[in-house]
């Protein structure tokens, strides 16, 4: 147990001390980047905006931080001989992975149900202040059971737009109802529509009807109808999806219930159930990342290339996190199953590594 408290405490202080630096080192680029994007905002801004993105940057290169910590560890206990005399005590050196595998483990699990609410309140925060700061309005987005409510603005007022289903890049509304308002918030006019499409700057709409309320008349009687109608408009997908809210912007245990509420809307939430698995997924991959680097470098120092096995280890870290980026993607694609594309790439490299330790470790 001694043994086991030993190597736990030399990861977790490897872990933080690469963690630490990667953030410092993180923070001066995102400080530099911002204060060139924002020159006219004062520091003190700038800088809240940069703490804002700071736990979202550092949850994105976490297996970065676990694959650097376990490979400086092992090269570590590798040149100290401390795996020698492990060996030489007649316990196995996969003993020694135990402890290290259990802190990535606990550090992963801390993250998921610690870290990621953190970063999805600071990355909402964040994302919301520089569209403040750089005048771009972020479009207001509802979804409920009955449909899809949107609202864009204009010199002329405000626009309300509801929607009883979308496409799924959410650029084409179905039986739309367009009601416009004018700057004192009465309505001024009302559309339906059979479909409306974003174009740029426009709606693109198909057999509307269009009442004039603005009038004292009978809107009814006074109604015109239109083949093609266009309305302008300062939306663009981009913006609707933003408004949407990424994936990351929702706190992973409320993902279930958005889920579900998109689904019961008619809207597809394949990408949100790839993320809500993947971070499900994420301590066991941090793990497989552990013992991939334990596989290339628990050789003794002078008994190998150790400059070429840390490269690999580090490549192979590499190489599997972008073959997990990319499952992601043919996931949200509907290309594999969702489960597949989460669960399938942790467990793999877990297996892969443990099949390389087996053949190259005694016992």
């Amino acid at each position: 147990m001694i043994l086991q408290l030993y190597f736990a405490r030399r990861f977790l202080a490897s872990f933080l001390g690469v963690a630490l630096s990667l953030a410092a080192l993180i923070a001066l680029i995102e400080l530099m980047d911002e204060l060139s994007d924002m020159p006219d905002q004062p520091f003190r801004e700038v800088l809240g905006i940069v703490l804002l993105k700071m736990p979202w940057a550092n949850y994105e290169i976490l297996p970065l931080v676990v694959i650097l910590a376990s490979t400086a560890l092992f090269l570590r206990l590798s040149r100290s001989s401390e795996l020698v005399v492990l060996r030489a005590s007649g316990r196995s050196a996969l003993r020694g992975l135990l402890a290290p595998a259990c802190v990535a483990l606990m550090i992963g699990l801390l993250w998921l149900s610690i870290g990621n609410p953190i970063v999805a309140a600071t990355s909402k925060r964040e994302h919301d202040l520089s569209n403040f700061y750089q005048g771009s309005e972020t479009a207001a987005l509802a979804i409920s059971s009955e449909g899809l409510w949107l609202r864009q603005g204009g010199p002329e007022g405000q626009t309300v737009i509801f929607a009883l289903r979308a496409s799924s890049d959410l650029g084409t509304l179905y039986e739309p109802n367009f009601l416009d308002f004018d700057r004192d918030g009465m309505p001024v006019r009302r559309i339906n529509a059979g479909a409306a499409q974003l174009r740029d700057g426009e709606w693109f709409l198909r057999d509307a009807k269009i009442w004039d309320l603005s009038g004292g008349g009978n809107p009814e009687a006074e109604a015109t109808r239109a083949v093609t109608l266009t309305i302008p408009s300062d939306l663009t997908q981009d913006r609707i999806v933003d408004s949407f809210g990424k994936p990351r912007y929702i706190p992973v245990w409320d993902l279930p219930d958005f889920i579900a509420e998109l689904e019961e809307a008619g809207f597809s939430a394949r990408r949100y159930a790839v993320w809500f698995h993947s971070e499900l997924a994420q301590p066991v991959f941090l793990v497989a990342l552990v013992l991939m680097s334990a596989a290339f470098t628990m050789r003794h120092a002078r008994g190998a290339n150790m400059g070429v096995m840390v490269l690999a280890a580090v490549l192979a870290g590499f190489g599997l996190h972008y073959i997990r980026n990319f499952a992601h993607i043919l996931g949200e694609n509907g290309q594999i199953p969702i489960l597949l594309a989460a669960w399938a790439p942790p467990l793999a490299a877990m297996f892969l590594a443990l099949g390389i330790l087996l053949h190259l470790e005694d016992g």
